[in-house]
């Protein structure tokens, strides 16, 4: 495997997320790293709801709805949720809470989401769990991908170096960055791509424009530009 060099900058929201594309980006301006965000999500949204204009029904308490979202009748919209305009939330889907979803988005069959920001034209389309997570501008997660958000063990979350970059001709750093949290799914930068089948491992970070082969179990931070092969193996992404 080629040599590389992972920085702690490279986990900041700055060179993860383009705060162009969420209503949170005010809101997460605040903060150095994604994760920091979510402990006061649902605090957020209840903040911003009332805010937001008449472009936006608040179609049940706290529920926040763009009068050009399209919502399926067997859809549940649990509060404070806001979905944006175009976005699509389809049967069967479950919005637990304290869930801000962008423009242009797809919330699909059977797919559930409990503290979560979506950017801009994230799809969830096919049986997604995503869970104490951020999605960026554009990324996509294949069916039957989902963000395991809590540690078999129990302990708190931290965010390290995938296993297959925790080597010594990587320079990875190997000391692990606390995160204070019990429940942190996945911080997905934009343009990611996230293959069907795959389970997101607590505190997982994966840059921008990176994709991960379907039926694939990811740990730690995912450089930009990269891919994760079946097997764990990453190898940079060409051209």
């Amino acid at each position: 495997m080629a040599e590389m060099t992972v920085k702690v900058a490279d986990l900041t929201i700055s060179a993860l997320l383009d705060l162009n594309h969420t209503l949170a980006a005010r809101y997460l301006e605040r903060f150095s790293y994604p994760w920091e965000a979510l402990p006061g999500l649902k605090d957020f949204i209840l903040s911003l709801g009332p805010t937001l204009g008449d472009d936006y029904q608040e179609i049940n308490p706290q529920v926040w709805i763009h009068k050009t979202a399209k919502i399926a009748p067997t859809a549940f919209l649990g509060a404070p949720c806001i979905i944006g305009d175009n976005t699509e939330v389809r049967h069967c889907a479950f919005i637990r809470g304290s869930a801000l979803v962008g423009k242009n988005c797809v919330v699909g069959n059977s797919v559930e989401l409990k503290n979560v920001i979506l950017f801009d034209n994230v799809q969830t389309p096919h049986y997604n769990y995503v869970g104490d997570s951020i999605l960026g501008y554009r990324s996509h997660m294949g069916a039957g991908s989902i963000t395991s958000n809590v540690k078999s063990d129990k302990t708190l979350v931290e965010v390290k170096a995938a296993p297959e970059l925790n080597k010594p001709e990587t320079r990875v750093p190997s000391t692990p960055i606390a995160t204070g949290l019990k429940k942190f799914g996945a911080i997905l930068g934009d343009g990611v791509e996230i293959g069907c089948n795959t389970v997101l491992n607590p505190g997982c970070v994966i840059g921008r424009n990176s994709s991960v082969y379907p039926v694939n179990c990811v740990r730690g931070f995912i450089p930009a530009d990269h891919i994760v092969k079946s097997g764990g193996i990453i190898v940079r992404r060409r051209g």
